[in-house]
C-alpha cells in the first residue's frame, strides 16, 4: 500500500503543470561562474582523456567534440536545468554509438550525475522531468557499463552513485521550496505589517479631523452668534456690546486653547529642538467638569440652556470624559445652526453601571448656517461611542425638536479617543 500511495503521488507530481508553477528567481552571478567553471573542469577533463589515449593519433576528431559537448551544458545547470540534461543525454548517446573510450565515457557519466543534479533541484518542468529521469537513468547505466570499471560490477556503480545524487536532489528541491514559502510568508507579513500601519495612520487622521470638528465647529457658531449680537446692540447699549466681545473674546481663546490640545497630539514626539513652551502650553482635554464654562458661553450668547446632573459623580477615565463632553458640545452646535432660538435641555445621568448623556431642544428656526456640513460630526460621535461600548442614538423628538443620546458603561475598557 505504501509502495502504491508513492507511486501515485508521483504520478500526480508528473501530471502537475508542464510550465513554472512560480516565477523563477533570479540566478546569481556566482552561481553561473561556478556553473561555467564545472562545465570547463569536466570538458577539460574529457578532453584530455581523449588526447592521451592510447590510440589518440587515430581517434577521430568529432570524438574531442563528444567529450566536450558532454559536459558545456553543464554551464545552463540553473538557468535551464532539464534544457542542458536533455543536450548532455544526447551528445552522451551519439557518444556511446561512436564506441568513445572507456575513460571518456566514465568523466561523461559524472558530467550526466552532476546535469541530473540540477534538473532534479533546479528544474520546474514536471512533465519534462518525469521523462528525462528516466532516460538518464539508462543512459548512465549504459555509460558505466561501456566504460568497464576494473574489479566492480558497472551497474552497481551507476545505483551506488545514482541514487545518493537523487536523494540529494530532491533534498535540495524540498528546502527549496520550503525557503521560498518562508520567504513568501514574510513577504505577506511585511504587506499586512504595512496594510496595519496605513489604516492606524487613517484611524489617527479621522479621530483629529473628528477633534478638530467638534473644536472649530462649536467655537465659530458660538462666536458668530455673539457677534451679531454684539452688532445688534452696539449703537444702543455699549456695555452689553462689551459683554459680547468679552464672550467673542473668551470663546476664541478657548477655541484656540482646544486647537492647541488637538494639535498636541501630533507635536508630543516634537525632536529635541522643539519649543518646550508651547507643550507647556498645553492643557488636559475638556471632560465633564467643563461643562458650566460650555453652558456658560452659550448663555453669555444669548442662548437658553438648562443643565442637570443626576447620580453621584464618579471618576471616569479621561477618554470617557472626552467622548461625553464632544457629544454634549456637537450636539448644541447642531443646535446653534439647525434650531436658532431654541432652548436646550442637557441630562448627565451617572448610574451604577453606565453613563448616560442626554440633549434635547423644542424647536427653533434654521440659521445661516444649516445647509453647510455633511452630518460628519454625529457620524464621528457614533464612532467615539462605539469605542467604549456603548450606544448612539439621535434623532427627531415626537413633540418637535431634536434629542441626541449617548450610554457609555463604565466596565468596559475603554480606549484612547
Amino acid at each position: 500500500m505504501e509502495l502504491g500511495g508513492a507511486v501515485g503521488r508521483l504520478r500526480a507530481w508528473a501530471a502537475g503543470p508542464d510550465g513554472p508553477p512560480t516565477e523563477r528567481p533570479a540566478v546569481g552571478r556566482r552561481v553561473l561562474l561556478a556553473d561555467a567553471a564545472l562545465a570547463a573542469a569536466f570538458a577539460l577533463v574529457g578532453l584530455r582523456y581523449v588526447l592521451v589515449a592510447p590510440n589518440a593519433s587515430a581517434a577521430p576528431p568529432d570524438m574531442a567534440v563528444l567529450a566536450v559537448g558532454a559536459a558545456l551544458p553543464l554551464a545552463w545547470r540553473h538557468r535551464a536545468p532539464v534544457a542542458a540534461l536533455g543536450f548532455q543525454l544526447a551528445f552522451c548517446v551519439v557518444l556511446l554509438a561512436r564506441h568513445g573510450y572507456p575513460d571518456v565515457l566514465f568523466v561523461a557519466a559524472l558530467a550526466v550525475m552532476a546535469g541530473l543534479y540540477g534538473a532534479l533541484a533546479f528544474g520546474r518542468r514536471r512533465r519534462l522531468l518525469a521523462v528525462a529521469v528516466p532516460a538518464a537513468a539508462a543512459v548512465l547505466v549504459a555509460l558505466f557499463a561501456r566504460a568497464k570499471l576494473p574489479h566492480f560490477p558497472n551497474w552497481l556503480m551507476a545505483l551506488l552513485l545514482l541514487c545518493p545524487v537523487a536523494a540529494a536532489a530532491w533534498g535540495h528541491r524540498l528546502w527549496a521550496a520550503r525557503a521560498e514559502r518562508g520567504r513568501e510568508r514574510l513577504r505577506v507579513l511585511e504587506l499586512e505589517r504595512i496594510e496595519a500601519l496605513r489604516q492606524a495612520v487613517e484611524h489617527e487622521r479621522a479621530r483629529i479631523s473628528r477633534e478638530l470638528h467638534d473644536v472649530v465647529t462649536h467655537s465659530v457658531s458660538v462666536m458668530v452668534i455673539q457677534a451679531g449680537a454684539a452688532r445688534m446692540v452696539v449703537e444702543r447699549d455699549a456695555a452689553a456690546a462689551k459683554e459680547a466681545l468679552a464672550a467673542i473674546e473668551a470663546g476664541g481663546r478657548a477655541a484656540m486653547s482646544d486647537l492647541r490640545n488637538v494639535m498636541g497630539l501630533l507635536t508630543m514626539d516634537a525632536p529635541d529642538g522643539a519649543d518646550p513652551a508651547a507643550a507647556a502650553d498645553l492643557a488636559p482635554l475638556p471632560g465633564l467638569d467643563g461643562l458650566d464654562a460650555l453652558v456658560g458661553r452659550l448663555r453669555t450668547a444669548g442662548v437658553e440652556v438648562a443643565l442637570r446632573v443626576e447620580g453621584r459623580r464618579q471618576q471616569l477615565s479621561p477618554a470617557v470624559e472626552l467622548t461625553a463632553y464632544r457629544v454634549i458640545q456637537e450636539a448644541l452646535t447642531n443646535m446653534l445652526k439647525h434650531a436658532v432660538g431654541a432652548r436646550a435641555e442637557i441630562r448627565v445621568a451617572y448610574g451604577p453601571d453606565g453613563l448616560r448623556v442626554d440633549v434635547a431642544h423644542g424647536g427653533g428656526r434654521p440659521g445661516p448656517a444649516a445647509g453647510t456640513g455633511g452630518g460628519r460630526g454625529l457620524l464621528g460621535l457614533r464612532e467615539r461611542v462605539t469605542v467604549h461600548g456603548g450606544t448612539f442614538r439621535a434623532g427627531p423628538r415626537p413633540t418637535g425638536g431634536y434629542r441626541v443620546t449617548a450610554s457609555i458603561p463604565l466596565t468596559s475598557s475603554p480606549e484612547d479617543p
